[in-house]
């Protein structure tokens, strides 16, 4: 193996692991602010048990993407230090902002609300929450601008070989973050509501003594998942089209369209061999003049295809690569243009699939719950506990799409930007050894795999104590007050 394909492969297992942890915890957050705020709008102890035992999973959660999310930029400099010195000047700035501003900011006023239950007044500790989950979205904008700005470069100028940035508004307010920042918060409220539904399915099932927080979480995660689908199906169309403007080689390869159509068709399904560019042995199950809907909202318009493409980007960008010993075989090899069609393929497809899952759970537990039932059958919570994974799949298989569907760009090309403002992904490796970039990928995923087991397990074990585990028994009806409930975490 390569040090190029070592220190992809440990990217990806790091990156995709780190961020099951970070929709939940966006998602999470809000929702659970949005119960504390009724419970100290309506004094009902029912939201009060929602925020606590909610809000504990949160905290797990949250703890575990922390410590997941810290190698993600180590990675930088670990495997990546050709392409840390080329984007420095950029990266530099969005991401002191998510670490300066955003976490600070979370981990401060996360630490008031853990602590501050018996010793903030109700208003201050509910402002808190609000704060930190706020925070967490911001967050996520800054990661979001950054990782936009490699799909789409600009406010930069090229300066002796580096990326030197010269607007900083125009890296916020970069079309491609302002498409991606939305459909990844409606993504995550899928993730989130899924959980909720998920664990309230289960606990009614077993009849709990707490039966009423358990309807009104599902109620919650049915309501929220279905809104969530829908935003995201809206936000996906317009990342969609903007994708065909300045990545056109990655949408011509999640629909295995090798040859240019007018109208262009969607396909449905694929059958055949999707390893060759050429795709003559595919045969595709087709929607007639979808695919140029939703490339440019006319049912008549034309879609390049893969083998025009593939001249186009030659033209520009060249067909060999340089002649370099650190860039291993590839050296003076000719560039592949062309994503890994079976990823982009299916992995799109598995998105779309994933998320239509989830929000057909959602809608059964809507019906099944109407008029104040509440489901009984053991089939449900079966259903219910099944598909919670399946918005984690989603946003799994939507992050590997876009990131392999890119290649073998680290920093793509603007199709109308900078002169030079790209970069091989060959290129952007470290000048490690075969046996240093093994060992960290070896040690990462064993670390990441003891982190699996002991986030599995306290899940678990909080779920299945339920209520019962956050909160004291319910106090007698002449408590004199609510608050003698609070339990500090």
């Amino acid at each position: 193996m390569e040090v190029l394909d070592l220190a992809r492969w440990q990217f990806g297992i790091t990156t995709v692991y780190h961020f099951l942890m970070v929709p939940l915890t966006i998602g999470l957050s809000l929702l659970v602010a949005c119960m504390q705020t009724a419970w100290v709008r309506t004094g009902d102890r029912r939201y009060y048990a929602m925020t606590k035992f909610w809000g504990k999973l949160l905290l797990i959660n949250f703890a575990m993407g922390v410590v997941t999310g810290i190698v993600q930029e180590f990675q930088f400099g670990l495997t990546w230090s050709a392409y840390s010195r080329f984007v420095g000047d950029v990266f530099g700035a969005p991401l002191a902002m998510e670490g300066l501003v955003a976490f600070f900011v979370e981990s401060t006023f996360l630490g008031l609300w853990i602590f501050g239950w018996d010793r903030l007044p109700k208003k201050v500790h509910l402002a808190c929450v609000w704060a930190f989950s706020l925070a967490t979205i911001a967050s996520a904008y800054f990661i979001l601008a950054a990782n936009s700005w490699m799909q789409h470069p600009v406010g930069v100028e090229l300066v002796d070989g580096r990326a030197r940035l010269t607007s900083i508004w125009a890296v916020l307010t970069n079309n491609t973050v302002l498409a991606a920042f939305p459909h990844t918060i409606f993504g995550a409220f899928m993730v989130a509501a899924a959980f909720l539904v998920a664990i309230a399915a289960w606990h009614l099932w077993r009849k709990s003594d707490e039966e009423p927080v358990w309807r009104s979480s599902l109620k919650l995660g049915t309501w929220v998942g279905v809104v969530a689908f829908a935003g995201v199906a809206v936000t996906g169309d317009f990342q969609g089209k903007l994708m065909f403007e300045q990545q056109p080689m990655k949408m011509a390869a999640a629909e295995a369209l090798c040859h240019t159509e007018q109208p262009a068709s969607f396909s449905v399904f694929a059958i055949g061999d999707l390893t060759r560019s050429d795709c003559e042995s595919v045969k595709n199950v087709t929607v007639p003049a979808l695919l140029s809907f939703l490339a440019h909202n006319d049912f008549t318009s034309e879609v390049k295809g893969i083998d025009e493409l593939v001249p186009l980007y030659q033209e520009k960008y060249g067909t060999n690569y340089p002649v370099d010993p650190q860039l291993g075989e590839l050296s003076g090899k000719p560039i592949d243009y062309v994503p890994v069609l079976p990823v982009t393929y299916w992995g799109f497809r598995l998105m779309i699939g994933f998320g239509g899952i989830s929000v057909a759970t959602g809608v059964l537990a809507l019906w099944l719950t109407r008029g104040g039932r509440v489901p009984r059958g053991r089939w449900f919570p079966i259903a219910a506990l099944a598909s919670v994974a399946t918005p984690f799949l989603a946003n799994s298989a939507g992050w590997i799409f876009t990131e392999m569907g890119r290649q073998p760009f680290v920093v793509v090309p603007n199709p109308s930007g900078v002169d030079g403002v790209w970069m091989f992904t060959a290129r952007a490796v470290s000048s490690s050894t075969v046996g240093e970039v093994l060992t960290s990928l070896i040690s990462l995923t064993l670390v990441y795999g003891v982190l699996a087991v002991v986030e599995g397990f306290l899940i678990r074990r909080y779920v299945r104590a339920g209520v019962a585990g956050v909160l004291p028994p319910a106090p007698p009806p002449d408590a004199e007050k609510t608050d003698a409930l609070a339990f500090a975490y």
